[in-house]
């Protein structure tokens, strides 16, 4: 077993410092990005150029980010999701999975799932589920081919469509669909998606357009409203609310009583930063303790520099320490962040 597999008892009992903020939020999520890059090109995260990518020396090897996700797991976190720019274009992610999966925590082994755009799923779903990735979250704004050459600029639905059909196959459940809501561009489709998901036994999820472009180009004027997504999927069915949200990001109903649901993500006009129990590394070795964090904390250097574990639980505690209590959006003063979501990882 590699090393940075093998939990030592001094990284799995780091009772100080720990993962609770100043208003009493525990972090048991670590989102990690494995890269910035991304196969495609949505119009609402990136110009059609795409964004310039970080250098290669600059981005965290597989063996640190594998200690800092030792460290954290040992601190207490409970789930790591794997994201990018396109998490599946790292070329060694079957065996990030393979070794994220073997760490231990207070709580066991973390839960291991990845937020994919799907076009490698063929040929890697198997190999992932292989050495313990447990689901998949599936970015699918449209069913139809053009719209999606237009959201995307590349002509890739087929493509999307079988890897989800392959995560599915592999087991990788529940298959979570994720559609951001774009007002006169796909916000007629919200019905024919959900449709989709509840005729192949899939989880939709809908999530409101959030300021994190590259170009910062982000209106509320023109982002679909929770609501808005509500109501129209109570003109075609019966929605009744699920009990126990806990620190999800989405709020979800059940469709006509179930078993089928659909999610609503509402982080601009229902935010739900009270529960929110996430924290994010970037693919340079960043720490955010938050989406729209302005601030983060160096964790690349200090593994470069050699600080021990107990160093790295510390700077970990201590940008935890700096969350604030919500985003502010709505906030006049508020400003989006400098990178774009590509290069924070979702």
């Amino acid at each position: 077993m590699n090393d940075a597999r093998r939990p030592r008892a001094s990284d799995t009992a780091l009772a100080n410092p720990d993962l609770t903020d100043r208003f009493g939020r525990v972090h048991r999520d670590l989102r990690i990005s494995l890269t910035d890059r991304c196969s495609l090109r949505c119009t609402y995260c990136m110009p059609a150029e795409g964004v310039p990518w970080l250098k290669s020396d600059t981005m965290l090897t597989t063996d640190e980010l594998v200690r800092v996700a030792r460290v954290a797991v040992g601190m207490g976190v409970e789930e790591i999701r794997l994201t990018g720019g396109e998490p599946l274009l790292r070329p060694d992610v079957v065996d990030v999975v393979d070794r994220l999966s073997h760490l231990e925590g207070p709580s066991g082994h973390p839960e291991i799932s990845l937020t994919t755009n799907a076009l490698r799923l063929p040929a890697l779903a198997a190999p992932l589920r292989d050495v313990g990735l447990a689901r998949v979250n599936i970015s699918l704004d449209t069913l139809r081919r053009e719209r999606f050459l237009e959201l995307t600029r590349r002509d890739r639905l087929t493509d999307t469509l079988a890897g989800i059909a392959a995560a599915d196959v592999a087991g990788l459940s529940p298959v979570k669909i994720n559609a951001v809501a774009m007002r006169g561009v796909n916000d007629d489709e919200i019905v024919d998606l959900t449709q989709f998901c509840v005729d192949h036994g899939y989880q939709m999820r809908f999530i409101e357009q959030m300021p994190l472009d590259a170009g910062h180009t982000w209106d509320r004027a023109e982002m679909v409203t929770g609501e808005e997504i509500l109501e129209a999927l109570s003109a075609h069915w019966t929605l009744t609310e699920r009990a126990g949200r806990g620190a999800a990001p989405a709020q979800v109903w059940d469709i006509d009583g179930g078993p089928a649901s659909v999610g609503v993500i509402a982080s601009v006009t229902r935010p739900f930063c009270g529960t929110c129990d996430r924290v994010r590394l970037t693919a340079d070795g960043q720490l955010r303790a938050c989406l729209f964090a302005r601030k983060e904390s160096d964790l690349r250097t200090l593994l470069r520099d050699g600080a021990n574990d107990a160093t790295l639980a510390g700077a970990i505690a201590a940008c935890l320490r700096l969350k604030q209590p919500g985003h502010d959006i709505d906030d006049p003063a508020f400003l989006q962040p400098d990178r774009p979501m590509s290069a924070i990882g979702g």
